[in-house]
């Protein structure tokens, strides 16, 4: 996924089908200068991390 995508996703109040490492997650929020996206599993809220928005997959 590009940064321009992510964003757009994370500042959409529409829920995207977005994966990362095979798991549906939820994008909080993207830096667009170092191309990384602050992420958390669906199902697991307090799980939060910091990932390449590269490694993001849009179903």
């Amino acid at each position: 996924m590009n940064t321009q995508r992510a964003q757009e996703i994370a500042a959409s109040p529409i829920m995207a089908n977005v994966t990362y490492d095979g798991t549906q997650i939820y994008i909080q929020n993207v830096d667009e200068n170092t191309g990384m996206a602050r992420i958390y599993p669906l199902n697991q809220p307090e799980n939060e991390q910091t990932v390449s928005v590269r490694n993001l997959i849009e179903q």
